[in-house]
């Protein structure tokens, strides 16, 4: 099976070695992948699916707000 491009991840840390700036990300299979330059540790990246946003006041949705714009007073007081 073809590996795609080697991808190195700035600034990670490896879990086994703790080297720094030693990791890369590739694709194989339809499975992502993170491995080590170092160590050769080597472990298949798992993402949970996206969970849906939670219904709040502040995220329900766009709501039109009409906002009327009144002009100053002529008299200064």
């Amino acid at each position: 099976m073809k590996k795609e491009r080697k991808r190195f991840i700035a600034g990670a840390v490896c879990p086994r070695c703790g080297e720094l700036d030693k990791l890369f990300v590739y694709h194989t299979g339809g499975k992502k992948f993170r491995e080590c330059v170092n160590c050769d540790f080597l472990e298949e990246q798992r993402f949970a699916p996206i969970a849906r946003e939670l219904e709040t006041r502040v995220a329900s949705g766009e709501v039109e707000r009409i906002v009327r714009i009144v002009a100053p007073s002529r008299d200064e007081h």
